[in-house]
């Protein structure tokens, strides 16, 4: 038994090691965003090159979620907050243009590889991961493999090539973006005893959102939780830079074990598949994002993570290590987050009810 305790956290502290170093090496070498990149790269490179067993806790990935949604929660206060209800309608109308555009790429992609309709949607919504991966288990007929795989590989090509697009000549502009990240965290607050009370509405938060069934409660608990505490006039202390890289860690080895090669049926089919579905999609949100820059006055770094088929954490990362708006990308993405936990199930079981009816008028 001691054996085998001795083992596991050996194994643990393998896991942290290796993505330690990936984050060392992608710093040393200047890559962008290097603690998420370098240790996502370093555990998938050990698992499916080196077949090396990796073991990690998804409590681990929550408490970077915990810091990273606090940090978000910083850019949100009420100045931000008014500009974004500014941007209201846009959320909605290019969250709508997307997830139409999802629409009739799963649709192309059904007809393409001969796949049924459900599997190819299901694979093509972007965002909240965990949320359509449940809705997959719990809808008959689906192909769970080909909508986990796409999903994973559209994550990891959305979070390499944002930070490689946005230091592309066209994405660095002068235009002045609405909040600047160093301009919403000047308060110069200490961090004991303050951050205690942004802890505690922080883990009231996350209770509310685990029992209400939100996506990601342990992002999104602190991230509302330290916005809802700034609404209120209480300023929030700044959190040290070891924290936010200690975070991008715990998130990146998560996302390096989620993809593993071996479990895939159909290898070559599934991986164009989900490939081809990353590209439209970031294609899609590349030319989004251009619109929108073109009818409001943001940077075209903060249109293209604000629109990006990513992830609220991902992209809230970036934004972050980049110097973008961080309160323009994590509104955005945040409204879209919302939508797809509370529009799209129901959009998505419409759709299938009419498929199954046409297919039976057939």
């Amino acid at each position: 038994m001691l054996r085998h305790f001795l083992l596991f956290n050996k194994s643990y502290l393998l896991t942290g090691v290796t993505g330690v170093l990936g984050g060392i090496a992608f710093s040393i070498l200047h890559v962008p965003v290097p603690w998420l990149l370098g240790s996502l790269s370093a555990i998938f490179i050990g698992r499916n090159i080196f077949e090396v067993t990796f073991t990690w806790r998804a409590n681990f990935r929550n408490f970077g979620l915990v810091v990273i949604g606090y940090t978000l929660g910083l850019s949100l206060n009420k100045s931000a907050l008014n500009i974004i209800m500014g941007h209201l309608p846009f959320m909605v109308l290019f969250t709508f243009i997307l997830l139409f555009i999802c629409v009739f790429t799963a649709l192309f992609i059904s007809k393409l590889f001969k796949l049924d309709y459900n599997t190819s949607l299901l694979a093509s919504i972007p965002g909240g991961l965990s949320q359509i991966l449940v809705i997959a288990e719990e809808t008959e007929g689906i192909n769970l493999a080909v909508v986990t795989v796409t999903q994973v590989i559209r994550l990891i090509l959305i979070i390499v090539s944002m930070p490689l697009l946005v230091l592309l000549p066209y994405f660095q502009d002068e235009k002045d973006n609405f909040i600047n990240i160093e301009n919403t965290q000047l308060e110069n607050t200490h961090l004991f005893p303050s951050v205690f009370l942004f802890v505690i509405v922080s883990f009231i938060f996350i209770t509310v959102f685990k029992k209400l069934k939100f996506p990601t409660p342990y992002l999104l608990g602190p991230l509302l939780g330290t916005s809802f505490l700034q609404v209120l006039g209480i300023s929030a202390p700044n959190i040290p830079f070891f924290f936010t890289n200690g975070a991008q860690i715990l998130i990146g080895i998560h996302i390096g074990r989620m993809l593993d090669f071996s479990q895939v049926i159909y290898k070559k089919e599934t991986l164009f598949l989900a490939f081809l579905n990353g590209i439209i999609l970031l294609s899609a949100s590349i030319g989004l994002s251009m619109l929108l820059v073109a009818i409001q006055p943001l940077n075209q770094a903060t249109g293209l993570l604000s629109l990006s088929p990513g992830g609220i954490d991902q992209m809230g990362i970036i934004a972050f290590d980049i110097g973008a708006d961080l309160s323009i990308v994590s509104g955005y993405q945040l409204f879209r987050t919302l939508s797809i936990f509370l529009i799209v199930p129901s959009i998505i079981k419409w759709l299938f009810k009419k498929n199954i009816n046409n297919s039976i008028g057939e």
